[in-house]
């Protein structure tokens, strides 16, 4: 059932009304109408309730969204973030040196999150739009962030640009993914934007790297594009800490 077609509570049974329902319904809803539509009186309508009841939890709708992002972490990349870091520990405990880790070096480790959170983004409707400019401090969103910023400062960074660098990899994944999503449908246009493309550059020479790199710049390949991207942070931070 749909989060638009969630029955109304029958009468003198109020609907139940909490923080962790109203988030469900909201990414639900999201799902199904995208972020533009989803509007708090939608929502209340969705849940059976009036829409000023929502605000007894979320004061604004920016507070809602920054639940919705933490909810998305939480769930779809904090596992991943976990899951390294008990493999990490189980190693550490039988070794009196501390190893980089089992998955591998710290670069394909910070790799290994950037997809997680990749993936956790894309897992909704217009998740990374969702995820922009929130600011949860949820237990989710800093169980990630200490994964990757320890990570980072195993490379050798000192504090500061440990900080930087992993704000370096979740701006690039953040700014790939928005892309992503408004390329897969979620902008106007976006689908036909690869054959106006052709169409600007023509085949002149007003435009002669551009037609040249057309083909790559023209292809969907998003997996591509964020792979080798992502390769570039990361031989950036690696190239940084050998200038150390």
């Amino acid at each position: 059932m749909s989060a638009t077609s969630t029955p109304r509570p029958g009468r003198g049974r109020p609907a139940r009304l909490d923080p962790e329902r109203t988030v469900t319904v909201a990414l639900d809803l999201l799902d199904e109408v995208g972020l533009d539509a989803l509007t708090m009186r939608r929502l209340a309508e969705a849940m059976g309730v009036r829409a000023g009841a929502l605000y007894r939890y979320f004061a604004t709708k920016h507070d809602l969204l920054t639940a919705m992002a933490e909810r998305i972490l939480a769930e779809h990349a904090l596992p991943a973030a976990e899951s390294m870091a008990s493999a990490t520990s189980a190693t550490s405990a039988d070794s009196a040196s501390v190893p980089e880790g089992p998955a591998g070096e710290w670069d394909e480790r910070a790799a290994a999150l950037a997809y997680a959170l990749r993936g956790a983004l894309l897992a909704h409707r217009d998740g990374a739009r969702v995820y922009a400019g929130t600011h949860s401090f949820g237990p989710g969103t800093l169980g990630f962030a200490d994964a990757l910023v320890g990570v980072v400062r195993e490379a050798g960074l000192d504090d500061p640009d440990a900080a930087r660098g992993a704000l370096a990899i979740v701006h690039f994944t953040l700014g790939h993914t928005l892309e992503e999503q408004a390329a897969r449908g979620g902008a106007p246009d976006a689908r036909t934007s690869p054959e106006r493309l052709r169409a600007a550059v023509g085949s002149d020479d007003r435009h002669p790297h551009l037609r040249a790199v057309l083909p790559t710049l023209a292809a969907a390949d998003f997996e591509a594009h964020f792979a080798f991207g992502l390769r570039l942070v990361l031989d950036g931070l690696r190239t940084h800490r050998r200038r150390l």
